[in-house]
C-alpha cells in the first residue's frame, strides 16, 4: 500500500488521483513491496529558488528536487523499518516551471509532471539519471 501525501498551493491545481495513480505504477514496476509513504509539494518558483539554493548552493529555480529520507547508505543498514513503513522522502515540484516546460515541449501539463514525479522517483530510489 503505498500513501502520497500532496501538499499544494490553493492556485497550483493538480490531479491528485492521477498523481497517486502514477506514484503506485512506477513502485510497483520497481517492485517496491509493503507500505510505503511518498511526499509531493508543489511550490512556486521563489520557494523552489529557495530550496535549490540552501540545499544545491545554486541560486536559481529548477523543475524538481528530491529529498530522499535516507541515503542509499543508511537505507541499507535498516533492511525492514521498525514500523514496517518505507517512507522514501520528499518530491518538489515547481509548477510555473512545469507550464513554462510543457510549452515549450508542447505538452500536456499532466503529462509534465508525471516526467517530473518519475524523475524524482527514481532520486529517491538511488537511481541518479543526471
Amino acid at each position: 500500500m503505498v500513501k502520497v501525501f500532496i501538499k499544494t498551493d490553493s492556485h497550483y491545481k493538480v490531479n491528485r488521483k492521477r498523481i497517486r495513480q502514477r506514484i503506485e505504477e512506477y513502485l510497483a514496476k520497481k517492485k517496491v513491496r509493503g507500505k510505503t509513504e511518498v511526499s509531493l509539494a508543489v511550490v512556486g518558483d521563489r520557494q523552489m529558488k529557495f530550496l535549490n539554493q540552501k540545499f544545491r548552493q545554486l541560486n536559481q529555480t529548477t523543475d524538481v528536487l528530491a529529498f530522499p529520507l535516507l541515503n542509499m547508505e543508511e537505507r541499507a543498514k535498516f533492511i525492514d523499518p521498525p514500523d514496517n513503513i518505507l517512507r522514501l522522502g520528499d518530491i518538489v515540484i515547481s509548477y510555473p516551471q512545469v507550464i513554462e516546460e510543457a510549452s515549450n515541449e508542447e505538452t500536456f501539463i499532466d503529462d509534465k509532471i508525471d516526467e517530473l514525479i518519475l524523475h524524482g522517483l527514481d532520486h529517491l530510489l538511488g537511481i541518479n539519471l543526471d
